[in-house]
């Protein structure tokens, strides 16, 4: 049977790359690291992306338990940027070209079984070179660099299953079944009979099938096929009842055996030219783009982290979609988006440029390892085959169609450009739609895009962003513009169609290159910030799920009297999904009843409340110079009330919020967790403006990242805490200087 040991621990970290470093033996000369790694650490904001740009090297020492000798041995890296040369002792094994997509390199053979220790030496070039994409051009987001993904060491028989792939069939019928495809590595070209063992089960539940499969390997054959019939009860997947199943796939010949384990889903994705279907029934999609990037660390955060994002854009924003612009991200958070029920459009690496041929050799192997890497995850339903916003390239992109579709045919393909009258070679039309300033229209026509007489599957897969970036403490006339923008263009595609829905641009705010975004390194066109702090437009999101599910009453507001240019808050935004709300303007102001506004937002399931004068008189608020008093919203649904908020005209700071996502973490290897840190009014709510400097003491087995003194942004800020592989209790101090010092333990197990 396999064995697959995770070696993410104690690997030994050179910054700065030098010639001849593989054949160094002298590990003093390093300094201890965990994986994910980031080859260097960087500020929030405002520093030179060259910094990173560098070569770096990384070093493990081996030592194999002679029980393996005779055993193929793999290494197996999930993720390095952006080009990795892998030594052993001081001979050259391997190497890869691209940041985002996994590779093995074979060590057994080179193994020095003699030595007390072996070293791997892993060189990690991650310069922008010409040769790998997304480099080349310009690009609107940072790579970062160093082993930022896991790596372990798999240990196998000569005849072992490389991989497989499930493809369901008959989902509506009673009876369903599957045809399990089998890649086997056949080192020794073995040959002989075989009997394959196949049990499917629900995940973490009870037995649904076993089969057994006799059949001849041949030495020259490395794929088989097998057809699984008669399967009852099967629950499908969905975006609310994300029903997994695992398939354990057992093999043995001769003298060899293994064990192959996964997991899939029952359903049927399916783009046509009058919207998107998951299982027959007709889906809006609406969603937001993702880049994996976080504060200081770059991509090099673990898997407790990155499925923390799956979980704050469908169980905090109510997605249903998120694209992974613009690289296949982490498999963490892709099994998250399984589990959960999140719909996934995944991307090859690119932004806009196309290289020569040897750049596109290497995007069409990239392609080629995202979709082995990901076939079986329920969740994705769309391959994006496209560099992102690029020009047409026929002969390059009906190559990488044949690819996708020869690999996958149970999939379509997307293209996402910007340009229109676009040559349309793939299975859905896949479309950036900048059109929206404020005043035009928020979404096209599909056929004014394609410029084609007749309707396809359309997507639009970016809107807002760059057209109006806001920051989370910008003024509140800004952020209540850029909530209406994300909204116009939600209620637009509701209304049409012929569209299957709008991810929009963006999740969360990003480090960019010093040609994009505020000129401080970041650009803000999330709806969230980079620390996943919720802006105005995030409401516009969450506001769009049943009250069954959570309530929401979210005005867009500081309730403050000056801070709009001409003074007061009409008209009122107000995020909800309650079916009315009752407004208290001090206590001599009171409105009953005061429904979302379904005229101006037809589409849009939730929309929101807008209060204006033709609702509250102006004399009712008060003019210019008059007092100022609080606000009172209630929000009932089904004529009960379900939510309240109050609003202070006088906030004090009375409140030191300290909250960690994670109150356990795993000693055995990194793990991390966010806390999130901000302060409160008398009522709870956000002081947007106060800039005081937090104070972060760690005691125990753990590490901050970034700095130890912040300064709160738009009244709340946040930081990650990552073990260092030691069990015990994390005691975190968060000190403020106005509200004192609030503490929070974390244990680590």
């Amino acid at each position: 049977m396999r064995e697959i040991i995770h070696i993410n621990n104690n690997w030994y970290f050179k910054a700065k790359y030098e010639d001849g470093y593989e054949k160094v033996d002298d590990l003093e000369k390093f300094e201890i690291v965990n994986l994910p790694h980031t080859n260097v650490e960087l500020p929030y904001n405002y520093f030179d992306e060259k910094m990173y740009q560098v070569k770096s090297c990384y070093k493990y020492p081996l030592n194999i338990s002679d029980e393996y000798r005779g055993k193929a041995i793999y290494l197996h890296f999930e993720g390095v940027m952006a080009y990795a040369q892998v030594y052993l002792n001081d001979l050259y094994i391997g190497e890869h070209k691209g940041g985002y997509t996994p590779f093995d390199v074979r060590i057994d053979e080179a193994y020095d079984w003699g030595r007390k220790v072996n070293i791997v030496t892993v060189v990690v070039d991650s310069t922008e070179r010409n040769d790998i994409p997304p480099f080349g051009g310009q690009i609107d987001y940072l790579t970062y660099g160093g082993i930022y993904r896991e790596v372990s060491l798999g240990i196998y028989d000569d005849v072992f299953i490389k991989n497989t792939k499930v493809e369901t069939h008959g989902i509506y019928d009673d009876e369903k079944s599957l045809n399990l495809i089998v890649h086997l590595e056949n080192l020794n070209q073995q040959s002989g009979n075989v009997k394959f063992k196949v049990k499917i089960n629900e995940k973490n539940g009870k037995e649904v099938s076993y089969r057994e499969f006799n059949t001849y390997v041949d030495a020259a054959k490395n794929v088989y096929s097998f057809n699984i019939e008669n399967l009852r009860d099967i629950k499908l997947w969905d975006v609310d009842n994300p029903n997994l199943y695992e398939i354990k796939v057992g093999m043995e010949i001769n003298n060899f055996s293994d064990e192959y384990v996964d997991t899939f889903g029952f359903r049927e994705a399916v783009f046509k030219p009058d919207g998107f279907y998951l299982n027959g029934k007709k889906l809006k999609l609406r969603g937001l783009n993702r880049h994996q990037s976080y504060p200081y660390v770059g991509y090099a955060m673990p898997k407790r982290v990155q499925e923390k994002d799956a979980e704050i854009l469908k169980n905090d924003l109510h997605l249903n979609i998120v694209r992974t612009s613009h690289y296949p991200q982490s498999k963490h958070f892709l099994n998250k988006c399984d589990e959960l029920g999140l719909l996934v459009f995944e991307e090859i690496p690119g932004w806009q440029h196309i290289g020569n041929d040897e750049w596109k050799k290497v995007a069409e192997e990239n392609l080629r390892e995202m979709i082995k890497r990901d076939w079986n995850h329920p969740s994705i339903i769309l391959w994006g085959v496209r560099i992102n916003e690029s020009q047409d390239d026929d002969a390059f992109y009906k190559n990488m169609n044949k690819i996708a579709h020869e690999m996958d045919a149970t999939r379509q393909t997307g293209g996402v450009r910007y340009i229109t009258n676009s040559s349309f070679l793939e299975d859905v039309y896949t479309f950036n739609d900048f059109i929206h300033d404020g005043i035009n229209k928020p979404l096209r026509k599909q056929q004014e895009v394609t410029g084609l007489e007749y309707n396809v599957p359309y997507l639009v897969t970016e809107y807002n962003g760059h057209m109006y970036p806001t920051k989370r403490f910008d003024n509140e006339e800004r952020q209540m513009e850029h909530c209406l923008r994300h909204l116009r263009v939600q209620n637009a595609s509701y209304l049409d169609d012929n569209i299957s829905g709008a991810i929009g641009w963006c999740a969360f705010d990003y480090n960019t290159h010093k040609d994009f975004g505020s000129g401080d390194r970041i650009c803000y066109h999330g709806v969230m910030d980079m620390f996943r702090l919720p802006k105005f437009a995030s409401y516009v999101y969450k506001s769009q799920v049943s009250p069954d599910v959570e309530p929401v009453l979210e005005p867009v507001t500081f309730w403050a009297r000056g801070e709009r240019s001409i003074g007061g808050v009409i008209p009122l935004v107000i995020f909800t999904n309650c079916d009315y709300i009752e407004l208290h303007y001090g206590s001599k102001t009171k409105i009953d009843k005061i429904y979302p506004n379904r005229v101006e937002y037809k589409g849009i399931p939730y929309p929101p409340v807008i209060v204006d004068y033709s609702i509250i008189k102006p004399e009712e608020v008060g003019s210019w110079g008059m007092k100022w008093e609080d606000l009172y919203l209630r929000g009932f649904y089904k004529n009960n009330v379900v939510i309240e908020r109050k609003f202070s005209t006088e906030p004090i700071p009375t409140q030191l919020y300290v909250m960690p996502d994670d109150v356990l973490l795993d000693a055995s290897q990194k793990d991390a967790t966010r806390i999130v840190v901000k302060i409160l009014d008398q009522y709870g709510n956000l002081l947007p403006f106060i800039d005081e400097v937090i104070k972060i003491e760690i005691e125990g087995p753990a590490k901050l990242q970034g700095p130890n003194e912040i300064a709160l942004i738009g009244g709340a800020i946040a930081f990650w805490v990552e073990t260092i592989n030691e069990g015990g209790v994390i005691n975190i101090k968060v000190k403020s200087k106005s509200l004192g010092q609030k503490n929070v333990m974390i244990k680590v197990e």
